[in-house]
This record gives structure tokens, C-alpha cells and sequence, in this order.
């Protein structure tokens, strides 16, 4: 459990978290990390803390540094309990630290934890002085709480961004250019598809903010810390966040009796016909969560459920509650099922992917068990709505 350096006199001291797998819904394979950075100054400072069952492990780690009494500022970046459930404890081993973090934070903390702590309120353009070196403050609202905001430590180029740019990613390994690129940019696509993708405007509005910044390092509340590939992460943040997508097309459904299944592989040979890349996901094979990360810059958006008792199976309830809820926008979506009388699955599949303000296709909609001709039907449906 030893403390990371970052720079000279900047340590990483959090916590990882080798067997998180959910992370309110959202399915966490590979755990995840909550990192606290210390910074030794004349005034000792601690950005941030992590869940409150590590408390643990991030205060062996800043121990083999300094005598965490002596911590003089936690600057809280955001006040949800994996970055603030250790300041309880933390307090009481240092009950003369000021609590640094925006006018949302301050209501938030005293909400969560009914405490009377010392605080001390900061907003964008504002700075603290440490000794040698000097913390900015920028807010970002809504990037993915009201209470959100970044820290810049201006001497050393090191941007403390909360959420953004982070990942659950439970590793030894600290840094981009220690781990594999690809799987830490694919947990960076998941996590922003999967709880930063609602606040695409605010998250425009963040990266022009600190755009005039010189940034050597970004130090992530989770996963991995940037030093080697910023360029890149900075553009995949530019990039999701302004909703581009590619010609390709997601394909989920479940099934009851095997129909609506058949009716997806009908709707994937359109679009193999056309060239347009498609993935299949079966949600009893597939996390709502993993189909998101695909969703991320899928064009198209075909969404199949058979009808149950009048209404939609419930693996795919889940997922349009799920997906709408994350208001993924600029996509074309198909709705299509199988039904025995009733047939209302497919209009309420089409009615959730229209609330999502997509741009509906003609329904793929078979009765009972499609036979060849039917199937053919709908390949060339589709076929023709790709024209």
C-alpha cells in the first residue's frame, strides 16, 4: 500500500477497488480505483478521499508521507460518496483541515453528513495559495453533478478533473503509458457513455474552460492518470461529446420463442448488404451498460422485443429506461418483435426510441414465427430505408 509519486511532492494515496462490479447499474467488470492526491506544501493538501470501506488503505498510504493530522486543506472536487465518503473519518484525524470546494459542494456535504466542518467556498477564477504553489478552481456544473468542479495545480501543470476523463479500472499500474492504451480507452469510452454522455453541452463547455490551460498531467478521480496520451483522451471527450457517430448499427432485442431473434438477423443482413458495420446484442448475453458503450457512435439503433402480457419483455423495458435515461441523441431507430394477437411491444419500443428523439425507420413486425418470406421482407424494408 505505498503511496504513487505523480511529481515532486505530489503522491498519489488512494484506494483500489479490485471487487466493485456495479456501479449503480452500471456493470463495473474490471473494478475500479477512487483516487486522493496529496500535495506537500507549507499548507498540506489532499484532493479529494474515496469510498468510506478504503478509508483504510488511503490513510496507510498518506501515513508513510506525513501525519495525516497535519493535512491543512481537502479540496472536495465532488461530493458523491466515492470521492467524499472518507472525509467523516479523515476529519476526525484532522479536525483543523478547511474543507475546500464549490457553493454546491458546501450544501451537498452538509446534506450528506450533518456536519459542521469548516469550509471554505470557491468558484471558477478563483485560486488558494499552498506556499510554492497555487490551486485554480474551475466549475463544472453538471459534468455529472451540480456540485462538480475541477482543481489546477498552475506550477506543476497538473489538472485534478474529477469524473471526466476517468474510468473504472481496478490496476496496479498508475499512469496511461504503464497500461495496455486500448483497454484503458475503451473503459474511458464506457464510463463516459455510461454516466457522463447526458451532459454532452456541459461537457463542451468544461473543455473549452480549461482549453487555455498547460497541462502536463490530468489526474483522474478513477482509473488511470493521463500523462502520455492527453491528446487522445482530450479528442475522444470532444468527439462523444458532440454526438459524432460512424455508419454502424446496434441491433438489440431479446427474444421469446426465437421469432424476434430471426427478425434481427434479418435486419443485420440489410445493413451487411449496404456495407454499414452492425453488432448484435442479445441482452441475455449482453449488460445494458456494455450495449451503451457500442451505442456511443452507432448511427443506427434497432431495438426488438417480442410482446408479453400486452406489453414489452422486461430485459428490454430495462434497457429503454436505461438508455433514455442517458439521452444518447442523432440517431436513426428501428423498433421490431414478433407477437402472437396484440402486438404492443414493437409501437412502445417505437414510442421510447422517439422520446429519445430518434429518427424512426419503418417497424420490422411479424405475426407468430416469420417464415423466409417475411424475413426477406424486412431485409429488403430496411435495405431500402438505407438507400
Amino acid at each position: 500500500m505505498k503511496p504513487v509519486q505523480v511529481k515532486e511532492g505530489i503522491y498519489w494515496v488512494g484506494a483500489i477497488d479490485w471487487d466493485l462490479r456495479d456501479f449503480h447499474g452500471y456493470l463495473t467488470q474490471r473494478g475500479s480505483t477512487y483516487n486522493a492526491y496529496l500535495i506537500i506544501d507549507e499548507k498540506i493538501t489532499l484532493v479529494d478521499t474515496v469510498k468510506h470501506y478504503l478509508y483504510d488503505e488511503m490513510i496507510e498510504r498518506i501515513s508513510q508521507i506525513i501525519d495525516p493530522a497535519k493535512i491543512d486543506y481537502i479540496i472536495c472536487n465532488h461530493v458523491e460518496m466515492d470521492h467524499s465518503g472518507g472525509i467523516p473519518k479523515l476529519m476526525e484525524v484532522a479536525p483543523n483541515a478547511t474543507i475546500v470546494t464549490s457553493p454546491n459542494g458546501e450544501k451537498g456535504l452538509k446534506s450528506h453528513y450533518k456536519k459542521d466542518w469548516e469550509f471554505k467556498i470557491v468558484k471558477s477564477g478563483d485560486t488558494l495559495n499552498i506556499g510554492k504553489r497555487n490551486l485554480a478552481f474551475v466549475l463544472t456544473q453538471m459534468v455529472h453533478w451540480p456540485d462538480n468542479m475541477v482543481s489546477y495545480l498552475v506550477e506543476d501543470k497538473v489538472l485534478f478533473s474529477n469524473d471526466a476523463f476517468g474510468q473504472h479500472l481496478a490496476t496496479t499500474e498508475r499512469f496511461d503509458d504503464e497500461a495496455p492504451l486500448h483497454l484503458v480507452m475503451e473503459e474511458a469510452k464506457k464510463y463516459y457513455a455510461n454516466i457522463v454522455l447526458p451532459y454532452g453541452g456541459q461537457v463542451q463547455k468544461a473543455l473549452e474552460a480549461v482549453a487555455p490551460l498547460e497541462i502536463d498531467v490530468i489526474a483522474t478521480s478513477h482509473g488511470i492518470i493521463w500523462r502520455s496520451h492527453i491528446a487522445e483522451i482530450v479528442e475522444a471527450y470532444k468527439k462523444w461529446s458532440t454526438n459524432q457517430t460512424a455508419p454502424k448499427a446496434i441491433i438489440v432485442y431479446d427474444t421469446m420463442w426465437d421469432s424476434t431473434e430471426k427478425i434481427a438477423y434479418a435486419i443485420q443482413k440489410a445493413f451487411a448488404n449496404k456495407g454499414i458495420h452492425s453488432k448484435m446484442l442479445p441482452l441475455k448475453a449482453n449488460h445494458i451498460s456494455d450495449v451503451m458503450t457500442e451505442l456511443i457512435d452507432a448511427e443506427y439503433v434497432c431495438v426488438g422485443s417480442p410482446t408479453l402480457n400486452n406489453n414489452l419483455l422486461p430485459s428490454v423495458a430495462a434497457f429503454l429506461t436505461y438508455l433514455k435515461g442517458l439521452a444518447p441523441k442523432g440517431r436513426k431507430g428501428l423498433a421490431f418483435g414478433s407477437y402472437g394477437w396484440g402486438g404492443q411491444s414493437i409501437g412502445q419500443v417505437e414510442e421510447w426510441l422517439k422520446s429519445c428523439g430518434f429518427e424512426m425507420m419503418e417497424q420490422g413486425k411479424v405475426q407468430y414465427i416469420p417464415n423466409q418470406e417475411d424475413l426477406d421482407m424486412i431485409t429488403a424494408k430496411v435495405e431500402a430505408a438505407l438507400s
